[in-house]
């Protein structure tokens, strides 16, 4: 009885020494939802007005703030009026934040290209804001802008959410090509529907 009381007591602490201790698991680090290969879509009256496309969204629950991370990356694509393609926004990660006062912010960084296809408008830079209240787009960080007109850079933009009237705060060593011909026919070859012209 002895013996195997003495058996039972050196298998139960040889075991102790060998267990591994389960990670502590932090719940504010934890997503309260997790959604993979996200696609939103946003109509109104029957037209498209925005879709937005991630490979990964993880939804975080605070004491006074929601948030939402794209740490994959995002890509959001605005419709104009008349329900074409207009606008379109990519970026290596994404942060979009609601206060419990009602307030909102959405962040892009990393990488972030802005494309008017209409105006076939390029913007680079590496963080963007979207007040989507007031429906502007904007950053205080380096930028870099192409368009059919030439090349600028500077630091700091300011725009409509759909990149129609973009302002480049702080232009600096800026070369431009200026062409004004009057004769030259643009092509929006991404809602272009029909066949086209030859040269």
């Amino acid at each position: 009885m002895i013996a195997t009381a003495s058996a039972v007591a050196f298998v139960v602490y040889s075991c102790k020494g060998k267990l591994a201790e389960a990670e502590i698991i932090k719940l504010e680090d934890t997503p309260v939802q997790r959604v993979d290969d996200m696609f939103i879509v946003q109509s109104e009256n029957g037209l498209m007005q925005m879709r937005a496309e991630a490979p990964l969204m993880e939804r975080y629950e605070k004491d006074t703030l929601s948030y939402e991370l794209f740490p994959k990356g995002i890509a959001v694509f605005g419709y104009n009026e008349e329900g074409l393609l207009e606008t379109e926004i990519v970026a290596d990660n994404a942060r979009h934040l609601k206060y419990k006062d009602g307030r909102e912010s959405w962040e892009a960084f990393g990488n972030v290209v802005v494309k008017n296809l209409i105006n076939q408008e390029t913007m680079e830079t590496d963080t963007l804001y979207w007040d989507q209240k007031n429906e502007r787009i904007y950053t205080h960080c380096y930028v870099r802008m192409y368009s059919p007109d030439g090349f600028a850079q500077g630091y700091g933009m300011e725009s409509d959410q759909r990149a129609r009237d973009t302002e480049l705060f702080s232009p600096f060593n800026n070369y431009a090509i200026m062409t004004q011909d009057s004769t030259k026919v643009t092509v929006d070859s991404v809602n272009f529907v029909g066949p086209l012209q030859k040269k």
